[in-house]
């Protein structure tokens, strides 16, 4: 292989002796995941631990729960069982055949292609509604964008309710977001970010709401907003996201240190992927409120009028 291959690792031929009792559940699950693939592509033990550059004995002691490959070794199991490295590890596009068929009709497609599928999976799937976004506004962006302070004159522009998602994560809680990452972590943040989501587009017909941030991290809350609301990138320079974070009072470490642009632009470049997906996007940089008021009101009277 030349030098830009991927290096075989080396591993021992014997893994010490390990209780069942002791062994993670999860090193089970790869073991039983790893001698399924084998047993689809009609591959030995010994050919898979070949073309896998591992020992025969090393391969069964993982088929049988024993012992935790790094990487780089599921990378070459990966490729010795002619599959992606999501399979071995157990990802959700590969925990059936069906998934597995409509990853492989969307691979290479472009992203024109994939709005087109997700849209069609919406509506295929969607709670039956003639028009299920109804009059809800949704603004998405990062801190700093105009989300609160936009959607409240907005809300009282189109006299209709303006509700912050953070404040109804609290709600639900019964804490205050630092306090829920703290005592629950950030698996459970998601999970109250979820149900505050569900409850506001079950309740409210005709509203302005303003997202957290990072609620695009979490793919399937971010379709159920893209798909019950019309959403709003609200945009702007990185520099002026820092100055009105700044101005907000925000002392938490990102705004304090001295890479904090860096952080900030690369927050804004991880999610701004995401973002694009929006219904539309409202660049606020260097406009004052009013003008930025506008531009939103032109997107929404529509929205909102028409579900009156």
């Amino acid at each position: 292989m030349n030098d830009r291959s991927l290096q075989r690792v080396a591993v021992p031929a014997v893994l010490p002796d390990e209780k069942k009792s002791d062994r993670h559940p999860s090193l089970d699950e790869l073991g039983v995941r790893l001698r399924m693939l084998r047993a689809r592509r009609g591959l030995t033990r010994k050919a898979t631990a070949l073309a896998a550059s591992v020992s025969e004995r090393y391969l069964a002691n993982l088929e049988q729960g024993i012992g935790n490959p790094s990487f780089l070794i599921l990378q070459q199991l990966a490729a010795a069982l002619r599959c992606s490295i999501a399979e071995v590890i157990g990802d959700v596009t590969a925990s059936s055949p069906e998934w597995l068929l409509i990853r492989d009709t969307l691979s290479g497609r472009p992203d024109a292609d994939l709005r087109r599928a997700r849209l069609a999976i919406a509506e295929l799937f969607g709670d039956g509604g003639a028009r299920p976004k109804a009059g809800r506004i949704a603004l998405v962006g990062l801190r700093g964008a105009g989300k609160s302070t936009l959607g409240r004159m907005l809300g009282e522009a189109l006299a209709v309710p303006f509700v912050e998602l953070s404040r109804e994560i609290e709600r639900f809680a019964g804490c205050d977001i630092r306090q829920i990452h703290d005592l629950y972590g950030a698996s459970a943040y998601r999970r109250y970010e979820r149900r505050a989501l569900e409850d506001v587009v079950e309740t409210q017909h005709d509203v302005v709401l303003a997202t957290p941030g990072g609620l695009v991290s979490d793919p399937a809350t971010f379709g159920l907003l893209l798909q019950r609301t019309t959403t709003i990138w609200l945009q702007a320079a990185p520099e002026e996201h820092m100055q009105r974070v700044t101005d907000q009072g925000d002392l938490r470490p990102m705004s304090a240190s001295p890479e904090a642009m860096d952080d900030l632009r690369q927050i804004l470049a991880g999610r701004a992927a995401f973002y694009e997906k929006a219904d539309f996007r409202v660049d606020t940089s260097g406009k004052t409120l009013d003008a930025a008021l506008a531009e939103l009101l032109a997107i929404a009277r529509p929205v909102v009028g028409a579900e009156r």
